[in-house]
């Protein structure tokens, strides 16, 4: 049971997606360079969450599902899916998890996603009854580059509410005033489970089509997404150089708790 429950007791169910299939890194979950399979690092970080009362894998692929069952963690099988989402949506369904839990999206590849961000996220879904689901906006980091289209930036409204999400500049600062920050979206989210069986079976939309952001289809569809500030980074791992990068870390301690 987690030490510092969310709001009202809700059940706080972290889910995983992972995939073994990948064009940039093929078999991603199963990496072993470290002794573990990268997807067990995940599930480890996330044992030390303190509002999560559990903590699944889903996925389509046996190879990972018997790995993830070999170290003692739990995993749930599912169909074939177009992204994440819908995949948690089939794995909250085969859990029954009740209609009122939260759901926290957190993807196989970010071993090193600061457990207290994940709280942080589940504590504001939890306190905002009127959003339909949660996501992090953070700034950027001196030096980062604001234009990189492999960046997700978001707007937000002034009680945190996003309103658009894009890979390029937003917003333009037409005059060069400085006035708006500019924030990056980290990608980790958050769910009613109730909202779950609602996405599942939403259209996909023009602008979600366009810049192949699938939280576009909440926006379009009219729903809400509370925005939770974070400023920890927690790269996730893409390709196999920056997977030896994390091996590295790993083996000389600078993966930090």
């Amino acid at each position: 049971m987690p030490t510092s429950p969310t709001p009202g007791n809700r059940q706080a169910v972290a889910l995983i997606p992972a995939r073994h299939a990948s064009t940039r890194f093929p078999g991603k979950p199963l990496a072993n360079d470290t002794g573990k399979p990268l997807i067990q690092h995940v599930v480890e970080r996330l044992a030390l969450c303190q509002t999560l009362t559990r903590v699944v894998v889903a996925t389509d692929d046996a190879r990972i599902h018997d790995a993830v069952l070999g170290f003692g963690a739990e995993s749930v099988m599912t169909g074939e899916h177009d992204n994440g989402t819908s995949r948690l949506a089939e794995a909250a369904a085969t859990l029954g998890l009740a209609h009122d839990a939260l759901v926290v999206n957190v993807q196989g590849d970010e071993p090193e996603i600061p457990p207290a961000t994940v709280d942080a996220l589940v504590r504001g879904l939890a306190a905002d009854p009127e959003a339909d689901m949660a996501t992090l906006a953070a700034r950027f980091a001196p030096g980062e580059d604001t234009t990189d289209p492999n960046v997700v930036k978001l707007v937000l409204t002034q009680n945190n509410r996003a309103m658009y999400f894009s890979r390029s500049p937003i917003p333009f600062d037409r005059d060069a005033t400085g006035g708006a920050t500019v924030y990056k979206h980290p990608g980790l989210y958050a769910y009613r489970k109730i909202f779950l069986d609602r996405y599942a079976g939403l259209s996909p939309t023009p602008l979600e089509q366009t810049e192949k952001l699938e939280q576009l289809r909440v926006l379009e569809h009219g729903f809400a997404i509370a925005v939770i500030h974070a400023d920890a980074p927690h790269p996730g791992i893409d390709t196999p150089e920056q997977y030896a990068a994390f091996v590295a870390r790993q083996r000389s301690g600078q993966v930090t708790q």
